[in-house]
């Protein structure tokens, strides 16, 4: 089969698209045909070894320890393990597998659920990690109530156009900070007022909010809490940029000093894969809530290309590949 495949880590030019062999299956896995799968910046950051810290960890110390990457696909069950009861051959799903750059990859069942009919599978590609963040940021994290002032800073990209519309379900008044390209999107997906950044700090106005979901980490903590209400939750969903060491132990270490000294609420986001989060996105999606943005598609072989995009900081809802 064909694959993206990273032996060391490095720009996107370290990429090659090549024959690999077919992944083997267990007895609680699946083995899914790849129609499409979404980049993330979690992807980039394998791509990187970047933050250095993260070697220690998932990623590889001195090599990428998965040389096939993608976390988020949709597509087609080919195979089931024995244990597998709740999935069959033929079966439409999405979620959360590694290895999904590819045209076949291994995924566990729990963690995959069936694709809503009203989604493309390039749609459905693009929901997993980001579609799931946006959600215990704003439901589990933020605690967001109808009436709530929310603020969304970093709007347009993959996790904040989720984040604004599930927000907009719950009845918040939501504000939504992007760049002026973006300003119809972010209204169009319930943002009751949007600030442009190219134009004004929200962090210089008078207004204050319940809660706060900081998607790009762009400004100084105390600036971002001068904009929190007394009692308000900060939501940090700060991934790191290339180049840094410690990647998000640096605003972890920085929001646990703070709260000792303050009646806000400061939190920051980890990563998490939730079959459940997954299931509650798709009775959104059925119930006419939240839709997928999807701002550029690439066929499989230019996976390198979409990095790039990605890694510019200038993504306009995600970036999906297609394998089929």
């Amino acid at each position: 089969m064909k694959a993206v495949v990273q032996e060391r880590f490095g720009p996107p030019e370290t990429l090659r698209f090549t024959d690999v062999e077919q992944p083997g299956i267990g007895p609680d896995d699946v083995l899914l045909r790849v129609h499409a799968a979404a980049l993330n910046h979690y992807d980039w950051h394998v791509l990187r070894g970047d933050p250095y810290i993260a070697r220690l960890g998932r990623v590889g110390l001195t090599r990428p320890k998965t040389r096939v990457g993608g976390v988020d696909a949709a597509g087609c069950v080919e195979a089931v393990g024995a244990n597998v009861r709740t999935l069959r051959p033929g079966d439409e799903v999405y979620g959360f597998c590694s290895g999904a750059f590819a045209e076949y990859a291994r995924a566990k069942a729990d963690l995959l659920a069936v694709k809503p009919a009203k989604l493309s599978f390039e749609e459905a590609a693009a929901i997993p990690t980001a579609a799931t963040t946006a959600l215990r940021a704003i439901r589990e994290v933020g605690r967001v109530k109808p009436g709530d002032r929310v603020l969304v800073n970093g709007a347009s990209g993959g996790v904040g156009t989720y984040a604004v519309q599930i927000a907009a379900a719950l009845e918040a008044e939501v504000t939504a900070v992007c760049s002026t390209r973006n300003l119809e999107l972010v209204r169009s997906l319930g943002a009751a007022r949007v600030v442009d950044y190219t134009a004004r700090d929200f962090t210089d106005e008078p207004a204050r909010y319940d809660v706060i979901l900081d998607n790009i980490a762009n400004h100084p903590l105390s600036r971002v809490r001068r904009a929190l209400a007394a009692r308000g939750t900060l939501v940090l969903n700060a991934g790191g940029t290339p180049g840094q060491v410690f990647g998000e132990v640096g605003p972890m270490l920085r929001l646990t000093m703070a709260k000792s000294f303050t009646r806000q609420r400061l939190t920051i986001l980890l990563p998490k894969e939730d079959r459940r989060e997954l299931l509650a996105i798709g009775e959104l999606i059925e119930a006419g809530k939240l839709r997928t943005v999807v701002g550029r598609t690439y066929p499989l072989a230019d996976v390198a290309q979409g990095l790039r995009l990605v890694e510019s900081g200038h993504v306009r809802g995600k970036i999906v590949v297609t394998a089929s």
